[in-house]
């Protein structure tokens, strides 16, 4: 019987810059509970605007980026938008499907081919 794979490493296209300048592309994200999509919505924060809702859901799910072990809300107010697209994206992709592979058409040829997301960075 095969193992329910619960978390998945990803690489952001640019990186969450720190406080030092040192640069976090590499990261973890483990599966969605549903009190994970829950407990957000009773937040002040996203009673006063509904656009944090995805901080605080991302915050809970990402386990790791680079050497930051506690990935917090501000942490992810600093990332550039192409990162924080990614990650949604990303969450969106293993949440629904279970995995972070996808199945995508070449444009020139028109051959299917299996892509994992978590290698793509963006």
């Amino acid at each position: 019987m095969a193992e329910l794979q619960t978390e998945f490493p990803f690489t952001l296209p640019r990186g969450y810059v720190d406080d030092e300048g040192q640069v976090h592309k590499t990261g973890v994200m483990r599966l969605a509970t549903a009190m994970d999509e829950i407990a957000p919505l009773r937040d002040p924060r996203v009673q006063q605007n509904e656009a944090y809702l995805v901080l605080i859901l991302l915050s809970r799910v990402i386990t790791r980026l680079g050497s930051v072990t506690q990935v917090t809300p501000n942490v992810l107010e600093a990332m550039f938008t192409a990162d924080l697209a990614y990650l949604q994206r990303f969450y969106g992709q293993i949440n629904e499907q279970g995995t972070s592979r996808v199945v995508v058409q070449c444009p020139e040829c028109s051959k299917e081919m299996e892509v994992d997301l978590s290698s793509l960075g963006g």
